[in-house]
């Protein structure tokens, strides 16, 4: 457990809890943080946020704070806005409530409102995000150990280093469908285990998650990649029964062989957790994705050595296409946003060409380099070699060319417009991207040094404009 010691709670939003706390306190009701909060002071890490848990109705905490936002009051839920330290900070404040039956495996019909802390307690999700913590007592003393109210065994599980669910983890499971996949991401993001039978009752009702929103499955799923244990936490969706609901194309990597002298490592399903291993807390969601739908298309694929072919192997001829339309059913079905979408879709697109970089012509280089994002591209090729044979040479390649190729020299001012070309005589059609694309290359490659130049090696390419203006103008 953690020290006895505050010195994670200097923030700012932590004072502003603790003053909305204490002005709960005043006015003769129960005060306390609750949730993760208390479970990351516990486990010495800092917390995201501060949530105060109370035994005011919401009219109540209304009625004591000139700023308030009533973004759940029917579930007792109600935002407080301070200026401590000139610092505008939301403080969330939850009324003790007994919730009523979930029909919908997502939020109660009913609830109603308690005046006792541990009534509130047994209904939340687990037992380590099931205690609460008396923020005067801690402020007054620094004593974290006795300012802490347990009623649900949490302290106890998080030395053990179990998630599990408080009380029936069926009907808990039943109550919220999304906290199968929280159990998965709390035990991967703590290194902890799952309690046998909280695992058996995310089992039993893996299936259902389908009736939790897909922004939400999604929302989870990214967190999953990208808090630094997304090998742990896939393995996890694997083990339980989800992923198959949630994201059922990566179920077929599991078993999908490939050549060795490619792939020491094993199948597909391997490489890709491997890959997943090598993500940082805090990457960037797009890369995070990018990662674990780059090989998605190879099962479709598959192709074994082909019977008494001497040198024969494994082959994944089109995987990069596949995986492309794949990608983008899956990020659409997601709803994913058309910017995000774009990345990853790029990511899967050209993971494969880093192959060919040493044989790149110039511009096709230059063309390479200067993708948007390529540090993306780049980590990805990095991390997919690492997670296979190790050879970085075609990483350390491109590494050099984009941090030495002068943005002037992978980005320039192209020679020709489209106006250059009108002007010249050449009418507007499909060829013009054609044409365009075939000066810049040659400019990239070094071919022409001017504007005259560009114009003179499309008449080359091209033929000569149907009718040319006698004066062409710089403008």
């Amino acid at each position: 457990m953690a020290p006895d010691s505050k010195a994670f709670c200097s923030g700012p939003e932590y004072r502003a809890a603790l003053s909305v706390s204490q002005a709960i306190r005043n006015a003769g009701h129960q005060a306390y943080f609750a949730g993760g909060c208390v479970r990351d002071l516990l486990l010495g890490l800092t917390p995201k946020d501060f949530d105060v848990a109370t035994s005011a109705t919401p009219d109540e905490v209304i009625a004591l704070f000139p700023r308030t936002k009533s973004v759940g009051a029917h579930f007792g839920v109600v935002l407080v806005q301070t200026d401590t330290d000139e610092n505008p900070t939301d403080i969330e404040v939850a009324t003790f409530r007994n919730d009523g039956i979930y029909t919908d495996g997502r939020r109660p019909d009913a609830v109603r409102f308690s005046t006792d802390p541990k009534e509130d307690v047994v209904r939340r999700d687990f037992t380590i995000n099931g205690m609460l913590l008396d923020p005067i007592a801690f402020d007054e003393s620094s004593n974290l150990d006795a300012s802490v109210l347990d009623f649900v065994g949490g302290r106890a599980d998080l030395e053990a280093k179990i998630v599990r669910a408080i009380g029936d983890p069926a009907t808990r499971f039943a109550e919220d469908k999304l906290r199968m996949l929280r159990a998965v991401r709390f035990a991967a993001r703590l290194e902890f285990e799952i309690d046998p039978a909280t695992m058996a009752a995310i089992r039993a009702q893996a299936a259902s998650i389908t009736k939790v929103s897909i922004e939400r499955i999604a929302a989870e799923l990214t967190m999953m990649l990208t808090e630094g244990h997304a090998r742990r936490a896939f393995e996890l969706l694997d083990e339980s029964g989800l992923l198959g609901h949630v994201l059922s194309e990566a179920t077929k990597l599991k078993g999908v062989e490939q050549p060795p002298q490619y792939h020491p490592e094993g199948d597909v399903w391997v490489h890709t957790m491997l890959l997943l291993e090598k993500l940082p807390a805090g990457v960037s969601p797009t890369l995070a994705w990018g990662a674990l739908l780059h090989d998605i298309g190879k099962p479709a694929t598959f192709t074994p050595p082909k019977p008494g072919v001497a040198g024969d192997r494994i082959r994944f001829n089109g995987h990069v296409e596949v995986g492309v339309r794949m990608a983008e059913v899956i990020l659409h079905r997601l709803r994913f946003s058309n910017e995000d979408a774009e990345q990853i879709v790029a990511l899967v697109k050209n993971h494969m060409r880093f192959g060919d970089i040493l044989n790149m012509r110039q511009a096709t280089l230059k063309r390479f380099l200067r993708m948007p994002k390529f540090e993306e591209h780049l980590e990805l090729h990095r991390m997919d070699v690492l997670s296979s044979n190790g050879n970085l040479s075609l990483y350390e390649f491109a590494k050099q060319h984009f941090h030495e190729d002068p943005e002037e020299s992978a980005r320039p001012k192209p020679f020709v417009s489209g106006r250059d070309l009108i002007v010249a005589g050449y009418r507007p059609g499909v060829q013009f991207k054609e044409m365009l694309e075939f000066a810049e290359d040659a400019q990239l490659d070094g071919v022409v040094n001017t504007r005259a130049e560009a114009l003179a090696i499309l008449k080359e390419r091209f033929g000569a404009p149907p009718q040319a203006f006698t004066t062409l103008t710089s403008a």
